[in-house]
């Protein structure tokens, strides 16, 4: 029998992080956050920043992040049309989070 899936609820105190944890905890995401925290990117741009990401990946982590309120997605009236994406508020309340992680990631990851 498979282990049992531990339980968040409300009165959890872990269940938040955990939820956070979900919500911007796989590569890509964490990588296009990171990436739009310096300024608004159009989708190649951040085609290019994701190393070997592939554009329908790309794709569908932007519409994540965008339903998840983390990222907005603006339409350019240019020709052809292009989309510039930034981050809410709710995206740009992750900077300490991700300087955290950096600053971890520096001492314990990739110590120099």
């Amino acid at each position: 029998m498979p282990p049992r899936k531990a339980k968040h609820t409300a009165r959890d105190p872990n269940s938040a992080a955990y939820e956070a944890a979900k919500t911007i905890g796989n590569e890509c995401r964490l990588v296009i956050i990171r990436s739009l925290f310096d300024h608004p990117m159009r989708f190649g741009e951040l085609l290019h920043v994701g190393v070997g990401v592939e554009p329908k990946t790309l794709s569908r982590v932007l519409k994540y992040l965008e339903s998840e309120g983390i990222v907005n997605r603006q339409v350019l009236s240019t020709r052809p049309v292009s989309v510039r994406y930034s981050l809410t508020e709710k995206g740009e309340q992750l900077r300490p989070v991700m300087d955290s992680l950096q600053s971890w990631g520096e001492k314990w990851i990739l110590p120099c």
